[in-house]
């Protein structure tokens, strides 16, 4: 197996990248109930901020566990992802179960009721995808959206503790080609990407995964770091160009198959080879640290924005103003909860599990 170390620096310049999507994320999210129209939604490709995480997946999983799972065991390396994932997975269920009932523009807890809420609540905290809410597009995990992603992570995750790390490079190649032509029918069979978060398109999110967390492996193991004098700031401006690509209902399937297929894994490696100027490492290890506690916990008050559209429907400017302001507020409570909530639960039981295993 063809591994190579690749040195800490060169994460903190895709941590940084990573934290970017997920800003990207959070505000395509609020366009789309702003201006439901992506023709009119200038970052309305953001929805690949996803394939680019799982690209990003795959190539870290690689670096830290293709050398060390065979000591550590299966058991150890499932605990070390659910230590690390699911205490926001749980989180953000929490908050999603409590801006459902108390959302105070919507009446949807009371057409639900206790029981079908708490069912709701289950199935984000466990990720047991449970599309109920016809009036708000049956959305695999209601309370908290963004879940799906989750969901297919920890496939990808067993995927890759049973099977991937034992691929040898030639097979791998073989997957990766596999996976794009899915990914590439997945796309023109739709008509894009935006698949994976509902009933209806549940195995697009698949493929998704399938090809990007296989094509980051293989960057990670063919040693794929493009040396290069870039930093940190033209690094970002070519990750969030992509999300500005107009939308364009004839020609989506082909942006985003290009997209996803070469351009993401090139943006990796690039990035993997990358120099990050003196100055700029606290700011991408804020952007990285934010990029998963925002990512899991912004949605929930998405829904509240909905509500406040449908039912005060206000100006543009308007919108502008909450969206502006809400952004950053939901950056320092994602900031918060990691702080506080987040990095104690997952300081405490990786404790518990080293004090069992000595």
């Amino acid at each position: 197996m063809n591994t190579v170390l690749i040195t800490k620096q060169h994460f903190k310049i895709l941590d940084g990248l990573r934290g970017i999507a997920a800003i990207a994320v959070v505000i395509f999210h609020f366009m789309e109930f702003a201006v439901p129209d992506y023709k009119d939604n200038f970052i309305a490709h953001s929805y690949l901020a996803v394939d680019f995480f799982f690209c990003l997946s795959g190539f870290v999983i690689a670096y830290a566990y293709d050398s060390k799972v065979e000591s550590i065991g299966v058991l150890r390396f499932i605990q070390s992802r659910l230590i690390r994932l699911h205490p926001l997975v749980f989180i953000g269920a929490l908050l999603g179960l409590l801006t459902f009932i108390f959302d105070p523009f919507s009446h949807l807890y009371q057409g639900y009721g206790l029981a079908k809420t708490l069912l709701m609540f289950l199935s984000a905290g466990l990720l047991i995808p449970y599309p109920m809410v016809h009036e708000r597009y049956f959305n695999l995990f209601h309370l908290n959206p963004p879940t799906w992603s989750l969901f297919w992570e920890y496939v990808a995750n067993i995927f890759y503790v049973f099977v991937c790390y034992r691929v040898k490079n030639r097979f791998l190649w073989l997957l990766v080609v596999i996976a794009a032509l899915m990914l590439g029918y997945e796309a023109y069979h739709v008509g894009n990407l935006a698949v994976g978060w509902g009933g209806d398109n549940f195995f697009g999110g698949g493929a998704r995964i399938f090809y990007s967390f296989l094509v980051g492996m293989l960057v990670y193991r063919s040693n794929w770091a493009i040396k290069s004098r870039i930093g940190f700031i033209l690094m970002g401006i070519l990750l969030f160009v992509v999300f500005l690509i107009p939308f364009n209902d004839r020609f989506n399937w082909l942006i985003d198959s290009i997209a996803v297929i070469f351009y993401f894994p090139f943006l990796v490696a690039l990035g993997a080879g990358a120099t990050l100027k003196v100055g700029y490492e606290k700011i991408c290890r804020f952007f990285g640290d934010i990029s998963y506690p925002l990512y899991m916990i912004h949605y929930p008050f998405l829904w509240i924005f909905l509500s406040y559209v449908e039912v005060k429907k206000p100006a543009m400017n308007e919108m502008v103003f909450v969206m502006i302001i809400s952004l950053f507020l939901l950056i320092g409570l994602a900031y918060s909860i990691m702080i506080f909530i987040d990095q104690p639960i997952r300081k405490y039981f990786n404790a518990r599990i080293k004090k069992i295993t000595i």
